[in-house]
């Protein structure tokens, strides 16, 4: 099935929405496609409570989308984009590929949390701090779980907050940046009073469970299930008795469609021009996927794009001032919480680092010498080989052996061989001529 849009956003994060919204209300016919099953992104994801944590910035963003005439396409997961303006979707609830064309693209796939390997981080209920919270608005419950909470940024007082309002005891935050590091970024949150309310908001919902700057995680204990986490704060180190590890590094960007696409990639994300184009002309990109900056940039860069995308540049411009300070803002976070030398030596020889084909650090170690490149470690480890495609252990090896992940192929995560098949024999079929793009 293939369908024709003026404009297809993918992602319907703060970024999609605010893009598509902007552009439909300019009368273009906009597709949204995004995996999950309503709006919102994983910051603005659905919980079975979705009154529990009212977020007005959310209610205004979707009701504004929902009125604005662009077409949401949920459960559309984009497994192949084979032009600037062709992306491909598999559709689960349907078992079927479907394409879509259009004359502009705007991806906005948002980020994911980071996570560097340490003995037992591969235990049960060891969770990514924003997986488990996730799980939690799902249904899973932690009331009356002891869970510490580790790792670094700002996402940690929001998943601890979260999990205490449902049921947890936060045995600790251990934020492994040091106080000298995060005070330069508390005081920028000065001139963000917005941000600044909703930190002091967070920490005030903590009050008894410490906040631990300059700690990090060094082992998970446990045989079959956590029992404790062993913390240090490079002086000393302890343990934390406790049922669950919720840890995360920070965020990454979702960097596989612009790779895909031939986009140029900075030391941030994608490289843009002041209208949101990446190098590849008429293909956007906004929010996570140019550098981590938060929710307000975002929908800033999102509504910069949609408006530029549509043609009207002038209105655009009018957005510049206020998301390049919010840029401003992402880039003093991101030096805050940069990762710390000790936490990239955590891993032990026989530390899992690529948990899909079970390789251990020493086997990569073993190549350290010989490969600059992780295409010719992969070669050699099957590591970065399984079902996620190195989307978890990529990031933890770009920041352990300098190799990054240059590899991006469609289809994007795994579908059925079948698939491939009847896109391509419905294709050929269309087109003798054409030959298959996945």
């Amino acid at each position: 099935m293939s369908r024709n849009f003026d404009i297809v956003v993918v992602g319907s994060g703060p970024a999609g929405l605010a893009a598509a919204t902007a552009a439909a209300a300019l009368g273009k016919r906009v597709a949204v496609l995004d995996d999950n099953p309503k709006p919102g992104g994983q910051i603005w994801r659905a919980g079975i409570h979705p009154d529990r944590h009212p977020d007005p910035a959310k209610a205004r963003t979707i009701a504004a989308f929902s009125a604005s005439g662009a077409e949401l396409f949920s459960g559309h997961q984009i497994v192949n984009a084979s032009g600037p303006g062709i992306v491909d979707a598999w559709v689960e609830s349907t078992k079927t590929l479907e394409s879509f064309t259009c004359d502009k693209l705007i991806f906005a796939t948002g980020a994911r949390e980071r996570f560097l390997p340490f003995p037992g981080w591969t235990l049960p209920g060891v969770f990514g701090a924003g997986g488990l919270q996730a799980l939690v608005r799902s249904g899973y419950n932690v009331r009356g779980k002891r869970i510490v909470v580790a790792g670094t940024g700002p996402l940690l007082l929001a998943v601890a907050a979260h999990l205490k309002e449902d049921g947890a005891t936060i045995v600790t935050i251990a934020e492994q940046s040091s106080i000298s590091r995060l005070t330069p970024f508390l005081g920028s949150l000065l001139t963000h009073p917005k941000k600044l309310r909703q930190g002091v908001r967070l920490r005030a919902s903590l009050l008894g469970s410490p906040y631990r700057t300059g700690c990090w995680p060094v082992a998970v204990e446990g045989h079959r299930e956590v029992t404790a986490v062993r913390l240090s704060n490079g002086a000393r180190t302890w343990t934390e008795p406790c049922d669950l590890l919720a840890c995360g590094f920070h965020l990454v960007p979702n960097l596989e469609v612009a790779m895909l696409l031939g986009c140029n990639i900075g030391a941030d994300g994608v490289t843009v021009d002041e209208n949101q184009q990446t190098s590849v002309p008429h293909v956007y990109c906004a929010g996570e996927p140019t550098g981590v900056a938060g929710v307000d940039a975002a929908r800033l860069q999102g509504e910069v794009a949609g408006l530029a995308a549509a043609g009207d540049t002038q209105n655009a411009g009018r957005l510049y001032r206020r998301r390049n300070a919010e840029a401003t803002f992402g880039k003093a976070m991101n030096r805050a919480f940069a990762l710390r030398p000790e936490v990239l030596s955590l891993a032990q020889p026989d530390t899992i680092v690529c948990r899909c084909e079970d390789v251990r650090y020493r086997d990569l170690d073993a190549q350290r010498s010989e490969h600059s490149a992780w295409t010719d470690a992969k070669l050699q480890t099957r590591c970065g080989m399984g079902p996620c495609q190195g989307r978890i252990c990529g990031p933890a090896i770009e920041q352990l052996f300098g190799w990054k992940n240059n590899s991006v192929r469609p289809p994007l995560y795994p579908i059925p061989v079948s698939a491939f098949c009847k896109a391509n024999s419905a294709r050929v079929d269309s087109e003798p001529n054409a030959l298959p793009r996945l």
